[in-house]
């Protein structure tokens, strides 16, 4: 099923993800709808707090980019062909000292686009669909996607990061998402 994507200014967005418990009712129905709901979309991250759910859990599919990215583009990039995973309890243990600076943009903050400094690779600590650890490095796509996702479930927001006069110009766009003034292929869920 679809869920409504939770847009900017939604309390549920600032709020800490809680741990996933192995009795958490009807999880592999949300992960299931969380699936859907980004393919619709056509993201590539999803995060439980952006269908209402402040959980620790997210979904990414990093192998769409590279699906479309001309056969010259990929060498550069270590983690290539991309994946699709469920990420539950996930918890970051080292970032890199290698950053770079690429161009985000975020479901629940439609029609806006930035530039954004992220850790090159990463190494996480998170549960699969059956509750087991696992440990990896992520690098490259992969590792910006988990990062913004991640961001996601501590309560963080890409415009976070941005400088105050950037945040500032766009104040006009972010108040259109507030009044529900914007158009998107999936359903949306707004703060009163």
């Amino acid at each position: 099923m679809i869920l409504p994507v939770v847009a900017y200014g939604m309390p549920v967005l600032r709020k800490r993800g809680e741990l996933i418990s192995t009795d958490y009712p009807d999880l592999p129905q949300l992960i299931a709808n969380m699936w859907e709901t980004m393919d619709h979309a056509g993201g590539v991250g999803l995060a439980a707090p952006q269908v209402s759910a402040s959980l620790r859990l997210f979904v990414i599919d990093s192998t769409s980019g590279f699906a479309k990215m001309p056969s010259d583009k990929k060498l550069p990039f270590r983690d290539a062909p991309g994946i699709r995973k469920v990420f539950l309890n996930p918890v970051i243990e080292k970032y890199s000292n290698e950053n770079w600076l690429n161009e985000e943009g975020c479901l629940s903050i439609p029609d806006i686009h930035e530039k954004v400094s992220r850790s090159r690779s990463i190494v996480m600590s998170y549960q699969d669909e059956q509750f087991a650890w696992h440990t990896d490095t992520f690098y490259d796509e992969t590792a910006r996607i988990i990062q913004h996702e991640y961001d996601h479930i501590e309560g963080r927001l890409f415009l976070d990061t941005l400088s105050p006069l950037r945040r500032r110009l766009l104040k006009g766009k972010l108040k259109k998402i507030g009044h529900q003034r914007i158009r998107t292929r999936y359903p949306m869920l707004f703060a009163d």
